[in-house]
């Protein structure tokens, strides 16, 4: 089957929906199809087995915003139309970006099926306006595109009960990310005290490791509070974006910049949680990577409740980015219930292992299309 996947960038823009897109794109071709990856080329081409259709887009609002929102000029529209006559069935990742609904059009008009992927529910900003907007954009195009979709798939139980509600309203799938087992597990290359010297942290204080985007819906300030309230606990900071943790002038803050997954692996392995304070969440990729490597979880409240079965496991904390002093606070308390009350790390690792798998998620969308 020829196999065209849509997503907002490729794996190169560093953000997780695209890490999924790029190990799908891996298993339907190991599962012996002809995979094709239409998405921005604005951080360059990445390295991948499928066919690339790489389209020049412009980017306006992640800056302004941090949502990125590529815009494809003309070009590009009719490159993504071509690649889509060209495939059997369509992969669209997320509903609220151009190029996805230009995809569902595409596809619809040739006849072609899709299954959509919907990794994101509604995000909540601390902008009434920004809110507003959201609201808007979910009524006005995501609901359209869920209904237009030959099939439809969740990474998370949270996000398709918030668009479909309880008891769903449409029939779907929910098919959770993988982890890839090679690099993520509960077996260190190093001793914890050894990958902590090598990136200069410290070995007897706490440490809290945050990966991704520096965004403020992925809860920046919030970090930036609890840092200065929590000035014992030593924090990791792995990602990139329009806000820079150095200007918060907090010696317990170390920004690390973007890492390769074997080096954030070991960080996971050597620290004492994982800290991501994020709103608008599926099912974070690094919350499932850091599970398999062993390391306790605080989330917001609609990340630990994407798995049910594994909701044991991760403390989630009500984020609310218009009160990011009272989140901050929060997450205070999830730290010192954590150490109070360790998670049985083990079955939790244990648990990511049998459970994460690209192979299976890669055959359910497949069968979804069948």
């Amino acid at each position: 089957m020829r196999v065209l996947s849509i997503s907002n960038f490729y794996d190169t823009h560093g953000g997780g929906l695209e890490r999924v897109a790029a190990h799908l794109n891996r298993e339907f071709v190991t599962a012996g199809h002809d995979a094709t990856w239409a998405a921005s080329d604005a951080d360059g081409l990445p390295e991948s087995p499928a066919q690339l259709v790489g389209l020049r887009c412009a980017n306006p609002t992640e800056r302004l915003t941090g949502l990125p929102m590529p815009i494809p000029g003309p070009r590009s529209i009719m490159r993504l139309r071509r690649a889509i006559r060209d495939a059997d069935a369509v992969v669209i990742h997320d509903a609220l970006y151009l190029t996805s609904i230009l995809a569902m059009i595409f596809a619809k008009t040739a006849g072609k099926p899709t299954v959509l992927v919907q990794h994101i529910g509604a995000i909540p900003f601390a902008s009434p306006p920004m809110n507003a907007v959201m609201h808007l954009a979910n009524r006005v195009v995501t609901r359209p595109m869920m209904a237009a979709a030959y099939r439809l798939a969740f990474i998370s139980a949270t996000v398709r009960d918030d668009l479909l509600g309880t008891p769903p309203r449409q029939p779907s799938l929910l098919v959770f990310n993988g982890v890839d087992q090679s690099v993520f597990n509960a077996r260190p290359r190093s001793s914890r005290d050894e990958t902590r010297a090598r990136w200069s942290l410290p070995v007897d204080a706490p440490l809290a490791v945050f990966v991704g985007r520096f965004v403020e819906k992925k809860g920046l300030r919030i970090l930036r509070l609890l840092a200065a309230q929590r000035p014992e606990v030593h924090f990791a900071l792995l990602g990139q974006g329009t806000i820079d943790p150095r200007e918060w002038g907090l010696e317990n803050v170390h920004v690390l910049g973007q890492q390769p997954q074997e080096s954030i692996a070991d960080l996971y392995r050597a620290a004492d949680m994982l800290l991501l304070p994020s709103v608008g969440e599926g099912y974070p990729l690094v919350v499932q990577e850091a599970m398999a490597c062993g390391l306790p979880v605080i989330c917001g409240d609609g990340s630990a409740r994407a798995d049910p079965a594994a909701s044991r496991w991760l403390a989630g904390v009500d984020i609310d980015l218009a009160d990011a002093q009272g989140s901050a606070m929060r997450c205070a308390a999830a730290v010192d219930v954590l150490a109070a009350s360790p998670v049985d790390t083990a079955a939790m690792a244990e648990y990511a292992a049998g459970n994460y798998d690209w192979r299976r998620m890669a055959a359910a969308l497949l069968d979804g299309l069948r």
